[in-house]
């Protein structure tokens, strides 16, 4: 660094001037004037930057860079207006220490900045690879002016390379104010070494851009000409004529509908007397081929027997008799009534217990092709009814071609996450479904490309969804409703055993004897390393296994690898989920474990009262929906209203805040089937007396303290058992789905069927 000296300060637009360097600009604001006044009257120099924002006109001291450059003037040349034209050496770096106006200028008080050289064989190093790449760079880069290059070959100081680079490259002025502003000579060069290769790859690109398209232009030149000549030697030869006779021949033998081959043959007329330059001459064209492409008549054969269809779901899946049942009598009745309208089935339920899979399984043990359509995030209606065919780029709906792709006209047609359809202004998704869904319907359903009516009737539709709610109701009132609950452990375990674990091992390259794992491996990992309803976490750690198993043997140290439930944790770690993570560790005033019934399955949620001196206020917390946060106020006003039954005095509440919170407050949570778990945390909260740590519950509470019925019983009952739960009370009006829940639960579980709340609190709380 150097002393201090006052100059003139004189910002620039989207400009660098760098030492060593010569340069030319213009200048004509006010201040800029005074700038060059002061100087012209002094010692000639100046404090030249850069401004930060180019378009500012009225600048502060803040505006500007304050790292610029010294320079001396050597020549000023008036020209028309008040433009005064500038012809400025640099001389050194500098940087400001103040800036301060004055007369009508800014006057900077700089300092220069020296170079700093470190280690010389590294700075040499830098300097001669920069100068390489700045080499190649100038050879191709025309903007690099000839006299420019010349100067960067001959320069022989690391520093002044850098302010010439600078200088004559064509880069951002961040970049170049980087350049300017590091101290380091090693530093700069390091800097400058990033910019070239960036600058040379960028060339690189261009070049390789330029060629493809001069070789695209020629290409396409050539075939037009091509094209050109075979369209006038096909004229000659009257070869459109025998096209357009082959193509009437094929419509005559495609066996559409009689309204379809008129459309079609009637398109073809229209296309016989266009000129095939045409551009509508290729949308008939492409028109014609989709009608004939499409299944009209063609139809594969349902399998006859129907153990050999139960056979091939059997093999394919574990459990899951509802679904078999279903597609039993679905075949048997097809076989007796010899053509029935197929059923629209909707499979329902958390991610991962095979929804799509069992739907793929059906094609098979039908002997039917199968198309699947996802439908999560359509908005555009057009994506099932498709396009007019007058517009550009225009083909048919998603349905219409999911029919090409099958080729017959009874596939098994999966519509996947028809609950994440959504609408804007393009059309609603949903409401073009209702006829592609409807029986009475989608015999003549008619896509906008095709403009004719098609028959849907034999296709067996089958729709995903993990959830209920956001299906519309006309949708969901054309759809047989079938629930994919969770799986309990001994299922996961034999699904696990049966498909999981073949399947990863070939996946992973295990042979047969390579490779075991135990039933107690599979069991460890499904209760520490999973807590999901299906088994797609279960399938993933298996996977994990495998590869750990791949990576021994490939070692050549182990000929086989045996896991059981002494190793797993070396394999995987430690655990993720503890059985008993969710439950209370004890018994607890003011804490209840709730049952939930998710998207994504059933789940445990501890919901915690706090009761503080204060002025009767109700604070809920924990990202509660409207129908919690009723259920919450129902249960306080039950508990007041009877306080006297629990020993409360009354007065209490109108001196207490009632605060509610349910943990993992991130997660939204809504639901009518937390009232008498938030009403037992309250009661226990007032009365200091405990909730029992081994009891959850599920149903909601009316002012008269009756307990509702819910929904999900068995995916709670699931969750419930997942985290070691042993008594749960359900509304007695729930009795009757108990016998949906798996044996081995039942006898697990004791359920504690309750009509009241007050057999609640009896129940759940010590002392009650």
């Amino acid at each position: 660094m150097g002393k201090f000296q006052d100059y003139p300060l004189l910002a620039l637009r989207g400009r660098v001037v760098f030492p060593d360097t010569t340069v030319n600009f213009d200048v004509g604001r006010m201040i800029s004037l005074a700038a060059v006044k002061r100087a012209a009257d002094g010692d000639s120099r100046l404090f030249v930057c850069a401004q930060k924002q180019s378009e500012k006109d009225e600048i502060t001291d803040e505006d500007v860079y304050v790292t610029g450059t010294v320079v001396k003037l050597k020549q000023i040349a008036r020209l028309p207006g008040s433009t005064l034209r500038l012809t400025v050496e640099g001389l050194f770096r500098a940087v400001a220490n103040q800036v301060r106006k004055e007369d009508g200028t800014f006057i900077a008080t700089v300092e220069e900045i020296k170079p700093v050289h470190s280690d010389p064989s590294l700075e040499e190093a830098y300097f001669r690879t920069s100068k390489e790449i700045l080499k190649e760079i100038t050879e191709t880069d025309s903007r690099i002016s000839k006299e420019g290059a010349a100067n960067l070959d001959k320069c022989t100081d690391p520093d002044e390379f850098v302010n010439l680079a600078g200088h004559y490259l064509q880069i951002r002025l961040e970049l170049k104010q980087e350049l300017l502003e590091y101290h380091g000579t090693i530093q700069r060069l390091k800097k400058l070494d990033k910019i070239l290769n960036d600058e040379l790859e960028i060339l690189r690109l261009e070049r390789k851009i330029n060629s493809v398209v001069r070789q695209n232009i020629e290409k396409n030149q050539k075939e037009y000409y091509l094209r050109e000549q075979l369209k006038a030697i096909h004229t000659e030869l009257g070869d459109d004529v025998e096209e357009r006779d082959e193509l009437e021949e094929k419509i005559k033998a495609k066996g559409m509908s009689e309204e379809a081959e008129q459309k079609a043959l009637k398109e073809l007329s229209r296309m016989s007397n266009m000129q095939s330059s045409s551009p509508d001459y290729n949308v008939l064209r492409v028109y014609i081929d989709w009608m004939l492409d499409i299944p009209w008549h063609e139809a594969t054969t349902d399998t006859e027997k129907l153990s050999d269809a139960v056979k091939v779901l059997n093999d394919d899946h574990y459990g899951l008799e509802k679904i078999k049942e279903r597609i039993t009598e679905y075949l048997a009745v097809l076989k007796r009534t010899n053509g029935l309208n197929a059923p629209i089935l909707c499979f329902v339920g958390p991610p991962g217990v095979g929804k799509t899979s069992i739907a793929s399984s059906i094609a098979r043990s039908l002997g039917r092709k199968f198309v699947r359509m996802s439908l999560g995030g359509v908005k555009d209606e057009a994506e099932v009814r498709g396009h007019r065919k007058t517009y550009v780029g225009a083909m048919p709906g998603r349905i219409i071609s999911g029919m090409k792709k099958a080729g017959s006209v009874n596939p098994v047609f999966l519509l996947d996450e028809v609950d994440k359809i959504s609408s804007d202004l393009r059309g609603d998704p949903a409401g073009a479904l209702l006829e592609v869904l409807d029986p009475a319907q989608n015999s003549t359903f008619v896509d906008r490309y095709i403009e004719v009516p098609y028959d849907l009737s034999k296709v067996l539709f089958i729709t995903t969804a993990n959830s209920l709610d956001t299906i519309p109701a006309p949708l969901l009132d054309r759809m047989e409703i079938i629930e994919l609950t969770g799986y309990t452990p001994e299922e996961k375990r034999e699904i696990a055993k049966r498909y999981l674990v073949p399947k990863k091992s070939e996946a992973n390259g295990l042979k047969e004897g390579e490779f075991t794992i135990s039933d107690g491996a599979i069991d460890a990992i499904i209760d520490g390393y999973t807590m999901e309803a299906g088994v797609r976490g279960l399938e993933k750690r298996i996977d994990a296994v495998c590869r750990k198993a791949a990576v021994r043997l490939s070692d050549g140290k182990e000929k086989s690898v045996s896991v059981d439930e002494n190793n797993v944790s070396e394999i995987l770690g430690a655990k993720r989920y503890d059985r008993d993570g969710k439950a209370l560790k004890a018994d607890e005033v003011g804490a209840a474990t709730g049952l939930a019934w998710t998207s994504v399955g059933g789940t445990t949620l501890t919901i915690e009262v706090s009761a503080m001196h204060g002025k009767g206020d109700i604070l809920l917390t924990g990202k509660l929906g409207d129908v919690m946060k009723e259920s919450a106020r129902t249960a306080i006003s039950y508990i007041r209203s009877n306080s006297a039954d629990y020993g409360i005095d009354s007065s209490l509440f109108e001196t207490t805040d009632i605060h509610i919170h349910v943990p993992e407050g991130a997660t939204p949570k809504d639901g009518p089937s937390a009232g008498i778990t938030m009403a037992t945390a309250i009661l226990s909260a007032f009365t200091q007396k405990p909730v029992k740590k081994s009891i959850a519950m599920t149903g909601e509470i009316t002012l008269r303290g009756k307990v509702l019925p819910i929904g999900g019983l068995k995916e709670k009952a699931l969750a419930a058992y997942r985290i070691g739960i042993h008594d749960v009370i359900i509304p007695a009006e729930n009795k009757k789905d108990l016998e949906d829940i798996p044996e081995s639960i039942r006898q697990s579980i004791n359920f504690i069927p309750v009509t009241d709340v007050a057999t609640v609190f009896k129940n759940a709380i010590k002392g009650i």
